[in-house]
């Protein structure tokens, strides 16, 4: 029989749990513009102190899909650079998708009602020049609705400003598009930065921008 102090100390010894091995995950964290979530920043590979900002979070981003690039964050008009590539695919989202947006059918709705109000320019000028669109609205004769940004939306009664409006659609006294997709037509005003933000869309409209650009990435 083992002496008293041996025969504790024997008892005290217990198995040492050991906790399971730990894995340490690398997490990807992504940047986004303070004022538009949707809207990721991506250091630029080739140019010091630039940002790439894209509406795709893939690292790294391919140059042709992306925004353009900026020197600031936020962006402002003088520091950013748009891509010419992507103002194309984003008007070719527009032409195709814009009818089918729930803003643009509720404004077209509005603009042919019987009091109208400037929304777009009425029927038989075209839609011409962004600047030339306006007027006093449909009032049942059909016209020219403006597709807008809505990074800074009009007053009421009011169109917006030229650099804030993508292109136009025409309608019918009831608010109808005419012809197919509405005989869509860019505005060749608009600006993708101001000094009132960066591009900003319809959750439907951006949905339909980001899953165009995912198809041309893949």
């Amino acid at each position: 029989m083992y002496p008293r102090s041996i025969s504790q100390s024997v008892r005290s010894i217990r198995p040492i749990a050991r906790p399971p091995p730990t894995l340490f995950l690398r997490a990807r964290y992504l940047s986004s513009l303070p004022n538009n979530p949707h809207i990721y920043v991506f250091p630029s590979p080739s140019e010091p102190n630039t940002s790439l900002l894209s509406f795709l979070p893939t690292e790294p981003p391919t140059p042709s899909l992306t925004i353009g690039t900026t020197t600031s964050i936020p962006p402002t008009p003088s520091t950013f650079t748009e891509n010419p590539q992507f103002l194309a695919i984003l008007q070719s989202v527009l032409h195709l998708y814009a009818t089918h947006d729930p803003d643009l059918k509720s404004q077209a709705l509005a603009f042919a009602s019987p009091g109208g109000f400037n929304l777009g320019g009425s029927s038989g000028q075209g839609a011409g020049g962004a600047s030339q669109q306006g007027g006093m609205g449909g009032a049942n004769k059909g016209g020219w609705v403006h597709v807008s940004d809505s990074r800074n939306p009009p007053d009421w009664g009011r169109i917006a400003w030229p650099e804030d409006i993508f292109g136009s659609v025409e309608v019918d006294g009831k608010g109808n598009f005419i012809g197919e997709r509405g005989n869509y037509q860019a505005s060749g005003t608009y600006r993708i930065v101001t000094r009132e933000g960066i591009l900003g869309l319809s959750d439907f409209l951006r949905q339909k921008l980001v899953q165009r650009l995912q198809e041309l990435e893949n």
